[in-house]
């Protein structure tokens, strides 16, 4: 019993000693975030960048001691934090975006609010769709049609990183065939909705399976928003490659559509 009881007392209070150890190595950060993003040097940020890509791994190697979403809900935080810092993204891009999902979804693969951050930032914002997709494909192993509520979009997110990203046709069509069939077990306005347009949309994949206007569309998305040097070339390259064309002017970028798909 007295093993048990100091067990129980000790267990925690590494857990939270952890999570202190890694608060002060992220107090750097937090002290340039106190200053101006215009007045810090683009080295500066890129320190930073560092300094938190080692947190964010030794996140990943860190036990959870049970506490596991406590530290997805912590590390969810810390996302938001780094991805609304526009000021430092415009600088350094969003290239971490997968890590802090790497991170929540393994502990927390039921959060289901994450997955949609998820694709947002890492597909669109990062351009990284193949990581995204990998990360989703580990949570929904531990997801049902049931657990959690409305789970089906999960797989709405995957397939829409699937066709407009990847052009994976193929593997897009089944995403939205398995959330129509997931949503449809439920009986409200939204889930019924949500199976007819899946069902739709795996539908019409099966009978337009190369349609590079949506995935040209998407990756124009991803070149209007604030990205770095590697991210702007990727959808630049992709935009070409699906036949469109990018002319860069002073009022902004300029996207030719090819005539036909």
């Amino acid at each position: 019993m007295l093993f048990l009881s100091r067990q129980a007392v000790i267990t925690p209070l590494v857990a939270c000693l952890c999570l202190l150890g890694v608060s002060l190595i992220q107090f750097p950060q937090l002290q340039t975030l106190l200053t101006s993003k215009e007045d810090i040097s683009l080295d500066v940020l890129e320190t930073d960048m560092k300094t938190e890509s080692l947190r964010l791994n030794f996140l990943k190697k860190m036990p959870s001691f049970g506490y596991g979403n406590l530290i997805a809900n912590w590390v969810y935080l810390s996302y938001l934090q780094y991805f609304g810092d526009d000021e430092a993204r415009a600088k350094t891009g969003y290239g971490l975006s997968p890590d802090y999902f790497e991170i929540i979804l393994e502990q927390d693969p039921r959060f289901l609010a994450a997955y949609l951050s998820l694709s947002t930032s890492a597909s669109i914002y990062a351009g990284m769709p193949e990581r995204a997709i990998e990360i989703m494909e580990r949570g929904l192993q531990s997801l049902s049609p049931w657990v959690p509520q409305r789970s089906y979009y999960v797989w709405r997110y995957k397939g829409i990183d699937e066709l407009l990203f990847l052009g994976d046709t193929k593997s897009a069509q089944e995403s939205f065939a398995t959330a129509a069939e997931w949503a449809s077990n439920f009986s409200d306005d939204e889930s019924q909705s949500i199976a007819a347009s899946s069902r739709q949309t795996s539908i019409f994949l099966s009978q337009n399976p190369d349609s590079k206007t949506a995935q040209i569309s998407a990756w124009v998305m991803v070149l209007n928003n604030q990205v770095d040097d590697k991210t702007r070339a990727r959808a630049i390259s992709e935009i070409e490659a699906l036949g469109g064309k990018v002319t860069i002017t002073p009022e902004g970028n300029r996207i030719s559509f090819p005539e036909q798909e």
